[in-house]
């Protein structure tokens, strides 16, 4: 498996501080999160000498940008076409950089709209991305999160797209959490379109602390690295702690326990 990290564990790390990180835990790659308010400054604003620059760090660190994470949400047709110009550019970003991932969110679904032209107005948001995507070599990865953590309706979006330019990004966490989904039937319900894996125990009690340490909470990641594995996935498994632990202290703890499931599975 391949082992990275979002930002979020180190948002006042410069790109190279991130890097270092990386290397000095033993992480496979590094998810910045753009528009986060990280100090890693891999931002729409970078110049295309600010871009490069960041794609020859991590080659000569040995680190994989594996996927840049942005905010945008096409489920309210309000800003709908302003998200879909933005997430244009990030997607130019990401390929600028080398990440061969964007990881977007389908977003709230608004009063008023139903689920069904919800999953219509998100549907035709990525398809609208879709060509850019793949013309740059980036996957737009949207993420089973906020309105759209059953996996089923996510699914239902991936179907009417039918891009491969367009993925998911399979939050193994939130399905359980906040639909009460298996790990095996979210897994198998998306399996086909998983692009991009996110990873973090918690409680399935929402009033129970967000985050936790691997193996001390709700969530079976072995079980996770097992079905992963069994589909043959190629990606990035990346942890995202948001607001939490030091790093030094989270870092090496958690990709620990990880690579410990991982041989248990050999």
């Amino acid at each position: 498996m391949n082992y990275a990290f979002m930002s979020f564990s180190c948002p006042q790390a410069t790109f190279a501080e991130m890097l270092a990180l990386a290397v000095q835990y033993g992480y496979d790659g590094v998810e910045p999160r753009a528009a986060g308010g990280n100090c890693h400054g891999v931002e729409l604003e970078a110049t295309a000498e600010q871009r490069a620059a960041f794609r020859t760090q991590a080659a000569d660190a040995g680190i994989a940008i594996c996927c840049l994470a942005a905010g945008n949400r096409f489920a309210d047709p309000a800003d709908r076409d302003a998200q879909v110009e933005e997430t244009l550019q990030y997607i130019d970003l990401a390929a600028d950089i080398g990440a061969p991932a964007l990881r977007i969110f389908g977003g709230r679904i608004p009063d008023g709209i139903s689920r069904e032209s919800a999953i219509g107005g998100v549907s035709d948001a990525l398809s609208r991305l879709a060509g850019r995507a793949g013309d740059r070599g980036v996957v737009v990865c949207m993420e089973t999160h906020d309105d759209w953590c059953n996996p089923a309706d996510v699914a239902a979006v991936m179907a009417q797209v039918d891009h491969p330019a367009i993925g998911v990004n399979w939050d193994a966490a939130h399905p359980v959490r906040t639909e009460g989904w298996t790990l095996a039937d979210s897994f198998s319900t998306l399996r086909r379109w998983i692009r991009h894996t996110h990873v973090h125990d918690l409680f399935v009690d929402a009033n129970r602390p967000d985050y936790t340490a691997f193996g001390t909470g709700d969530i079976d990641h072995k079980q996770v690295l097992a079905l992963l594995r069994s589909a043959g996935y190629d990606g990035y498994l990346s942890g995202e702690w948001i607001n939490w632990e030091p790093p030094d202290v989270h870092l090496p703890r958690e990709i620990a326990t990880l690579r410990g499931y991982e041989r248990a599975l050999a």
